[in-house]
């Protein structure tokens, strides 16, 4: 998820005269940053210790990115057209997977307006950038919006798919054809069949920013009951959704769900896909709830009832430098 130095190859670039807006200056609104997290970190294990990706500055010095680069960081620091500047992992909204920055000095880049990606469609051209200006900037188009189900209990309505692919994708900005920011990328996602794949981007549309951003500069979180938290990461293969790991320590881990087990059913209401398990385990309750799974293990079904937790209580709250 870090930069090569050799960047984008030119003829996938987008051509400034071809856009609206000031495409240059739209660019250096994206930033480079690096964050730092302790060893000890509950998301170090598969998350690592050193993350690399970029963040978009929104406004007075705050800067929009994806929320894995800065979960239980210790140290945030922002590369921009100015040099290095120290930051703060402000917030992390494990609901929708954004996260904020707040610049510890003056960002000496222009803010991205943040648009209304819900006026998007298919077919639209954007421009997928990283942090490195034009050389890091992908010209896109969006291939579709649907669902989007994550193993790791995450689950958003209406996700933004671009090709082509950026390499670079943790954080990146998707920027509309009116130069507004409309996404934050997540993921590099393949699709496809009969030997023809397709990769392609996932963004976090940024609409879904707007009601939730004033809880998140107040409280560092939104202010409401945390949705009910497994630990399970869950796949989906051709016949049944199987628990491909598990957070050491984490609810389903103490509860004795194990690896390699398929989930039937939440609660006795069966589940067909991943879309379908995580809406039924938040359907249970607010964190702490039993969700009461019904497992295939071997030839055997068990049922076994998880203590659910608030996720954000196992991991490390990060410190103002």
């Amino acid at each position: 998820m870090s930069r090569h130095e050799e960047g984008i190859p030119a003829e996938l670039q987008p051509n400034p005269r071809e856009w609206s807006f000031d495409v240059t200056r739209a660019l250096q609104a994206v930033a480079a940053l690096r964050a730092v997290v302790p060893e000890d970190a509950f998301t170090a294990g598969y998350l690592g210790t050193e993350r690399a990706g970029s963040a978009v500055h929104i406004r007075d010095s705050l800067l929009l990115t994806v929320g894995y680069l800065i979960t239980e960081a210790s140290e945030v620091w922002l590369r921009v057209a100015g040099g290095a500047v120290a930051a703060h992992a402000l917030a992390y909204d494990h609901e929708t997977g954004l996260g904020l920055v707040q610049a510890l000095g003056r960002v000496p880049a222009p803010a991205l307006e943040l648009g209304d990606s819900r006026r998007v469609r298919p077919g639209e051209r954007v421009i997928f950038a990283a942090a490195g200006g034009l050389g890091a900037a992908v010209a896109s188009r969006v291939a579709g919006r649907q669902e989007f189900a994550g193993y790791w209990e995450y689950l958003i309505e209406d996700a933004l798919f671009t090709v082509p692919a950026h390499p670079f994708w943790g954080g990146a900005a998707v920027i509309g054809a009116d130069g507004t920011l409309i996404g934050i990328g997540s993921l590099v996602v393949q699709q496809g069949g009969e030997g023809r794949r397709v990769d392609m981007n996932m963004a976090i549309p940024t609409q879904i920013l707007m009601p939730i951003l004033d809880d998140l500069l107040r409280y560092g979180r939104v202010n409401r009951p945390a949705r009910p938290w497994l630990g399970l990461y869950a796949m989906e293969d051709d016949e049944a959704l199987v628990v491909g790991g598990l957070a050491d320590g984490g609810p389903a881990d103490q509860a004795g769900v194990r690896t390699g087990d398929r989930v039937l059913a939440v609660n006795e209401a069966e589940v067909l896909d991943l879309a379908g398990l995580w809406r039924a385990v938040w359907a249970t309750g607010s964190a702490g709830c039993v969700v009461t799974l019904t497992l295939g293990r071997g030839s055997r079904i068990v049922t076994i009832p998880v203590q659910s937790g608030d996720r954000l209580r196992f991991l490390k709250t990060p410190r103002i430098h």
